[in-house]
């Protein structure tokens, strides 16, 4: 392969194809420009709860005061069989909307009532349930300073923090080791 020539004072082609092909000179956004952020805001479990629970009593509370659960009279005469009601689909129509009226109140009143009655129910929606009482989940506290205790001396059964309080537990004799125990309400006495 023969050696290029020197470029000439007067040759700038060469330069300028390098200028035009360079890419660190070309503009690089971080983002796209016509990006826009979400017009929708994230609500927490809290919220979603609260906000059903509001939505539901409401429905509730619409359902029980409006007209649209009370039967319709059409006319004071009706009882007296002085009038005969068409028969037709309209009436037909109104008993089950009536009916589907009356089941979902029932059905709200009903949870409503559960829920009142029992006081809170842990289910998964509702973050206000009772601490668990797993053992998994309990935390383990030394005997001798009331630090957490990742440690247990096989020997006493007594719960430590740290090796220097390791020391401690393995120069109390026994007696004071079970007085440990029966504090914590792990003092087994066999009979």
């Amino acid at each position: 392969m023969a050696p290029l020539p020197p470029p000439t004072a007067g040759d700038d082609s060469h330069q300028q194809l390098l200028d035009q092909l360079d890419l660190t000179l070309m503009p690089r956004p971080f983002r796209n420009p016509h990006w826009r952020p979400s017009q929708r805001r994230n609500k927490n479990i809290k919220q979603i709860v609260a906000e059903a629970s509001r939505k539901e009593a409401s429905v509730l509370a619409t359902q029980t005061n409006s007209g649209a659960s009370t039967p319709h009279l059409q006319s004071s005469a009706n009882g007296t069989g002085a009038v005969t009601p068409l028969p037709g689909a309209a009436q037909v129509q109104s008993n089950i909307t009536q009916a589907a009226q009356n089941l979902s109140t029932i059905v709200l009143e009903r949870n409503l009532q559960a829920s009142l009655s029992s006081g809170p129910i842990a289910t998964y929606t509702n973050i206000e349930s009772a601490p668990s009482l797993h053992p998994a989940h309990q935390k383990h506290y030394c005997d001798i300073t009331g630090l957490p205790a990742p440690y247990t001396d096989p020997k006493s059964r007594l719960r430590y923090h740290n090796a220097e309080v390791f020391q401690v537990v393995h120069g109390l004799p026994q007696s004071a080791a079970e007085k440990y125990l029966e504090a914590r309400g792990a003092h087994v006495v066999l009979k």
